[in-house]
């Protein structure tokens, strides 16, 4: 049980530096709400809850995520 857990806090923990990627605030949330809903999706199936519900709650956080972050919060190779 608690690799499970581990697991699951690492994918969450990637999935919400993922979350940042894109230009645009939309583009951010939409990411992040791909991302959001296959690691919910995934920690779901692994812990025996519901694939639906862990899918629309894992997308859910990763689009609010994803919205919050700032273009500067993630270096895209950028140079200024």
């Amino acid at each position: 049980m608690k690799r499970i857990v581990t697991t699951g806090l690492v994918c969450l923990t990637l999935a919400l530096g993922l979350a940042g990627c894109g230009t645009t605030t939309s583009e951010r949330a939409l990411s992040g709400a791909g991302v959001g809903a296959a690691v919910g999706a995934g920690a779901a199936a692994v812990t025996g809850g519901s694939v639906t519900r862990g899918a629309v709650i894992g997308g859910g956080v990763g689009a609010a995520t994803g919205a919050a972050t700032d273009s500067d919060d993630i270096d895209l190779n950028r140079y200024r």
